[in-house]
């Protein structure tokens, strides 16, 4: 008998099924980062992906490159956990000693066959137990692999509800502030039929998306991989527009109460801290500063033209830059790690929607131009 076999391979299944109860089972995250298999497969993998797509000049194809990361990842995950319960079940067998019984020749590839026909549950028959001990790990083994298949039958479905719930609301935002977004085009457009409930409702179905956002992604963190439909959309995009639009006003804009806005900035600055430490990002005091003072002007111009007045001043200016501070650190950090770009405090190029956007678009527009160039044409020759 081989007792370090048998201590090594219940140390893996042990190790196995904490993780995977740790990353599917446990809604909440895990301070725990040393010897856990998690932990070590999403930086060993991520880096190269990551550094591969950013030689990709196309960002549509960067981050069709970059979409892949997550579903696959995942699927990769399950099956390293397979894998390593199977090895595991190996070693212990193995180090038990002589327990089955085969007209093979029983090596330790043999009995890593019979593991692997043992958990998928195939039962070929060539390798039987012999013994108390084989027939109790069989058993086990057995089981395991019919409760990691409900693992992963249940795990797909809540993955990919807890997705298409978060991207519903990166989609609405579409419309509302643009494509990518921006704090001063959401303010600007809600502006049209702006009342303080319509500004407050608006910021309270925010809060609520980004404690959703917290709660899957604390307990699902694969979710933080997973690309928006569109390449100028994101989950942390979305959220750093709504914490700048709530800081513009938490400032103060005339006229606007803030209740609701500080109240959306609080639980969506906590999302970011938490989602910060979640994909393990680290404070750069080198970044580059994302609104400048020109920008500053910029916003309250583009405001006032809506009838927004954004107060002024040295007491409105520190306000709103220890605001930034609270939260642009940690949304940088995150953009960094996941090679996401942040969106713009203010737009200064044209603003396109998606909505707009259509394979057919440039042919309809032609077309409707050479009909309106006939009709035309066809009126002078009458007129003449």
């Amino acid at each position: 008998m081989h007792v370090a076999a048998v201590i090594a391979g219940a140390l893996i299944i042990i190790s196995v099924l904490l993780d995977a109860f740790e990353t599917i089972v446990l809604p909440r995250r895990v301070r725990r980062q040393h010897f856990r298999i998690t932990s070590w497969f999403y930086p060993l993998t991520w880096v190269p992906v990551a550094k591969f797509a950013s030689r990709v000049k196309s960002p549509a194809r960067r981050e069709t490159i970059l979409g892949y990361f997550g579903p696959l990842s995942m699927i990769a995950l399950l099956g390293i956990w397979a894998c390593g319960l199977i090895v595991g079940f190996t070693l212990v067998q193995w180090g038990a000693g002589e327990h089955l019984s085969s007209n093979l020749p029983l090596n330790f590839g043999a009995l890593l066959y019979h593991s692997g026909e043992t958990f998928f549950t195939l039962g070929y028959g060539d390798i039987t137990p012999a013994s108390p001990f084989s027939r109790l790990l069989s058993v086990i083994e057995a089981g395991m692999g019919f409760a990691f298949l409900g693992v992963v039958i249940g795990y797909l479905p809540t993955i990919y509800g807890a997705f298409s719930r978060r991207e519903i609301e990166i989609s609405l935002l579409d419309a509302r502030a643009g494509s990518p977004p921006s704090a001063a085009e959401l303010l600007s457009r809600s502006v049209n039929s702006l009342d303080q409930g319509t500004l407050d409702r608006l910021f309270e179905s925010w809060e609520r998306w980004a404690a959703e956002v917290l709660e899957s992604h604390l307990s699902y963190p694969v979710l933080s991989f997973y690309r928006s439909q569109h390449s100028n959309q994101s989950w942390l995009g979305a959220l750093t527009v709504i914490l700048d639009a709530t800081s513009l006003v938490i400032t103060g804009i005339d006229d606007m109460r803030n209740e609701q806005a500080l109240r959306t900035f609080k639980m969506a600055r906590h999302a970011l801290v938490d989602l910060a430490q979640v994909v393990n990002a680290h404070y750069d005091p080198n970044v580059s500063d994302r609104l400048s003072a020109a920008d500053v002007s910029e916003i309250r111009g583009q405001l006032a033209q809506k009838g927004l007045k954004l107060r002024e001043g040295v007491e409105a200016d520190q306000k709103l830059a220890q605001l930034r501070s609270l939260y642009e650190p940690y949304a940088q950090a995150i953009a960094r790690n996941l090679f996401i770009q942040l969106p713009p405090w203010i737009r200064h190029d044209t603003i396109r929607d998606n909505w707009r956007g259509g394979p057919w678009d440039r042919i309809i527009q032609a077309q409707a131009l050479g009909r309106i160039g006939s009709a035309q044409r066809g009126g002078v020759d009458e007129h003449f």
